[in-house]
């Protein structure tokens, strides 16, 4: 496929922190297949997006989980 301006504008990656960032539209797409919130139990302290995020950094940058930037969770 040709890099048009359409395609460009389709696939920019503007206002993200990191490479491995998603953009709001492929989080939609994983987020459908992530296990719902429980009722019970001890709420979740850190959002799902943001383990996914961290996830996706180690495999883009090749780094280990402790040399993580702090903008990830713990």
């Amino acid at each position: 496929m040709p890099w048009t301006k359409a395609a460009r504008l389709q696939y920019q990656r503007v206002g993200l922190r990191y490479a491995s960032d998603l953009t709001d539209a492929e989080w939609a797409l994983i987020a459908r297949k992530m296990p719902p919130r429980h009722r019970l139990g001890r709420p979740r302290e850190v959002d799902l997006r943001e383990i996914v995020e961290a996830i996706f950094y180690v495999l883009w940058s090749g780094c280990q989980w402790r040399a993580l930037p702090t903008d990830f969770p713990p």
